[in-house]
């Protein structure tokens, strides 16, 4: 069953992004000229990456580039490669360092690079230009195998849902966490488990099991199942895929933000899986807001009150996004984080919006603490000042208070391909931000100021 996802590509350089989970993607593009591929970590055109040109220089050659630096790591003739009228199709594989494309149908590559540093690549960005626009059908969901063996296959998530189809005779293990292993927090879906006769929803590989569902003969060894998992600030939904009926469902009391999923089987059982990874329209529905573009007024004895008109603070739950919301940075999957913050422990803490995820984070006392209510910065300042330590410069935009009384200002770094917003508490000298579970804090940060 492929899983398709058509793009089109202006004349313009720019790359369009889209998480993968395996170590290729196949393809189909309708261009005159210069398609191009990237292969990199997050979802933006950095460091380090792989760039694979088809049909450059006016659709006469193609190359492999690393770090968009010359020379071109292999350089080969590939004349009318591409057709400005019609469908062409290639795949483009990565493995072990070794870099290669081929066209449809042809099992030897055209091109082919060997790195001896080679990176773990979760993205694949595509785009045209000089002169061309393109026209793209991509395929990522072939399916591929699991041993017995009790090893996760791990790959990116790019929304609050996975989509996928299993065939094997038990034991379909699904993680979900904020790393590409096997680190708390994390979640773990067994299906099928105990010889096929029941599933569970797991938090940080602890007994006893959250849920426990008796589900005798719910995979089939020479049929393909299919299910959804779901998660939106700390509910887990695990589905049916046939009719959407729910299976399993828990709230953890403490959500952490799911960046990367895996796979695997054991206990006896190989499986084969497809994975539809791809987010297809409609199938998540988007951030709801308030029907009017109405602003709320600061609770009394709240910092920034009456702040000359700088911005007001709007309630807002389970994901929406009020009209007007200041973009504070970005996840590294490239969804834009709002400024918000939130009531925690008597404290008021500035932090982040994570709309796909249902609700707010918010660092404090060494952990990420997740929020269905909160409040973000509406019409407010986006206006962000490099500083460090204590050095907080006068007349910085207050966003909360401590526990204890002191003014926390609203800050944000750079972490892990993320733009993070969170709290910036002087007396301590250093920014929070809630990444991972955790709350972490950085000597060097951006404050936000009127």
């Amino acid at each position: 069953m492929a899983n398709i996802l058509d793009v089109s590509t202006e004349d313009n350089l720019q790359y369009q992004f889209f998480p993968v989970a395996h170590g290729s993607v196949t393809f189909k593009v309708r261009a005159a000229n210069d398609a191009h591929i990237a292969l990199t970590m997050g979802p933006q055109e950095s460091d380090p990456m792989y760039e694979v040109f088809i049909g450059g220089w006016g659709n006469t050659k193609s190359v492999i580039r690393r770090n968009r630096t010359k020379p071109d790591k292999v350089e080969i003739e590939t004349p009318q490669i591409l057709n400005g009228g019609e469908f062409r199709g290639f795949w483009v594989r990565w493995d072990g360092g070794i870099i290669s494309a081929g066209r449809e149908n042809e099992v030897i590559p055209f091109i082919s690079w060997t790195d001896p540093e080679p990176f773990p690549i979760g993205f694949v960005g595509v785009c045209t230009g000089w002169g061309a626009s393109g026209t793209w059908k991509i395929e990522e969901g072939a399916e591929f195998d699991t041993p017995d063996k009790l090893d996760y296959k791990f790959g990116p998530v790019a929304t609050g849902l996975l989509e996928f189809e299993y065939r094997g005779p038990h034991n379909c293990h699904v993680f979900l966490g904020s790393a590409p292993g096997e680190v708390n927090p994390m979640y773990e879906v067994i299906l099928g488990g105990w010889e096929n006769t029941q599933s569970v929803i797991r938090n940080c590989r602890q007994k006893p099991d959250k849920v426990t569902l008796p589900t005798p003969g719910i995979m089939n060894p020479n049929e393909f199942k299919k299910f959804l998992i779901e998660w939106k600030c700390g509910r887990l939904l695990v589905r049916q895929g046939s009719d959407g009926a729910v299976l399993m469902e828990w709230v953890d009391p403490n959500p952490f933000p799911i960046t990367h999923f895996g796979v695997r089987t054991g206990y006896g059982a190989r499986g084969n899986w497809r994975i539809s990874h791809f987010a297809k329209s409609g199938q998540i529905p988007p951030p709801s807001a308030p029907s009017a573009a109405a602003l709320y007024a600061n609770p009394p004895g709240y910092p920034g009150a009456g702040a000359g008109g700088a911005g007001v603070w709007a309630d807002a739950s389970g994901g929406q996004v009020p009209p007007g919301a200041v973009v504070g940075g970005q996840d590294a999957s490239g969804e834009p984080l709002y400024v918000a913050r939130a009531v925690h422990e008597g404290a008021t803490v500035p932090g982040k919006l994570v709309a796909s995820h249902g609700c707010a984070y918010v660092p404090w006392g060494g952990q990420e603490h997740g929020k269905p209510e909160y409040q973000v910065l509406v019409g407010g300042p986006n206006n962000w000042v490099p500083t460090s330590g204590s050095n907080v410069p006068p007349g910085a935009f207050p966003g909360g208070q401590s526990e204890d009384g002191e003014t926390l200002f609203v800050g944000r770094v750079r972490h892990e391909g993320s733009i993070t917003t969170g709290k910036v508490q002087q007396s301590h000298g250093v920014c929070y931000i809630s990444f991972g579970g955790q709350e972490l804090g950085f000597p060097e940060y951006e404050i936000l100021m009127p």
